[in-house]
């Protein structure tokens, strides 16, 4: 079993575009759709839809539009009434593949809700594989909410503790990783953006153009108590650093039609290959197939297993020197 947490979920209404966005003009869309939505949610509909027992928890009214929505897919879900509406987003995609997002906040969670949140995850948790916290925060909550779920469970499971992945950006992964090696994830996956602002080493662009330098990034995150850094860089793939050893994976070309959910689809990926005993190196080789499927894939449609390529993805060795990184 993976149980996700998604803090702030959404309503994701993505809608496709015949040509590049043209701000200020009318443009008719060629396709829209909508799908329950928030990182941990989507990482719950990628593992569903390849047949995985996995649980989403969030916050949400037992007839919020995101609550039916999960209740139609047919997802696994648990959540806690809040009094509020959850948030709407909508993305923009156009033929090349370039993705516009436009997110609301999202309510405001007391921090008695928030205990009762971090109470029902703890409680859905007990005898998972993961537990994985994912997405922004909504208002109201501490950017170190994160931070205190890896210590409340740490403490709660013990030794029988499931392995912990982070997905998030900004303030709360700072505070992850500032609180220090006992908190420190199993997995943490950030992207090439949320990497170099995490660890001062270069720019985006810097590290998807570089593997080399993005898994000297990750290595000081691995120095830092993490024990594995998935980051994906993109179209340029994905790094993974575990230990001493590091490994950097690429797809073959695809026709990217959207990035919705791609790095979501990775972490799922990833998941997927771990729960199923595989090697690191097949772990990454699962996630890089599952993010191409995804940006392959129209709108927020999320890629099953069977629609993933894993044998179109070249992995080689990088040779890790300590001494590099921010």
């Amino acid at each position: 079993m993976i149980v996700t947490l998604t803090a702030n979920p959404s309503l994701d209404r993505t809608i496709e575009l015949p040509g590049p966005l043209a701000r200020g003009d009318v443009q008719r869309a060629t396709a829209a759709n909508q799908d329950p939505g928030g990182k941990g949610v989507n990482v719950c509909r990628a593992l569903t839809g390849s047949s995985a027992s996995s649980l989403a928890v969030l916050p949400g009214n037992d007839d919020d539009a995101v609550v039916a929505a999960l209740r139609m897919s047919g997802i696994e879900f648990a959540n806690l009434p809040i009094g509020a509406n959850l948030r709407s987003n909508i993305t923009l995609t156009e033929p090349d593949g370039t993705t516009t997002k436009v997110n609301e906040p999202g309510p405001e969670l007391t921090p008695q809700q928030q205990r009762e949140l971090i109470d029902l995850l703890l409680a859905s948790a007990e005898g998972a594989q993961w537990i994985v916290l994912a997405g922004s925060l909504p208002p109201g909550v501490p950017t170190d909410f994160y931070a205190r779920i890896i210590q409340q469970a740490r403490l709660r499971f013990g030794s029988a503790c499931p392995a912990i992945a982070v997905d998030t950006s900004g303030a709360p992964l700072t505070a992850v990783m500032s609180a220090g090696a006992d908190i420190a994830p199993d997995l943490l996956k950030p992207n090439a953006e949320e990497l170099a602002e995490l660890t001062g080493a270069g720019t985006e662009q810097d590290l998807e153009n570089d593997p080399s330098l993005a898994a000297a990034a990750a290595r000081t995150l691995i120095d830092q108590g993490c024990s594995a850094v998935l980051a994906t860089l993109g179209s340029k793939g994905a790094v993974l650093v575990t230990g001493d050893e590091c490994w950097h994976a690429t797809h073959a070309p695809i026709r990217a039609r959207s990035t919705v959910g791609a790095g979501d689809s990775s972490l799922a990926g990833y998941l997927l290959a771990s729960s199923a005993g595989a090697q690191p190196q097949d772990r990454l080789r699962q996630a890089v197939a599952h993010g191409a499927a995804a940006a392959s894939l129209p709108g927020s449609t999320l890629p099953s297993l069977d629609q993933t390529t894993p044998a179109a993805v070249a992995i080689a060795p990088l040779a890790l020197n300590p001494s590099k990184g921010g």
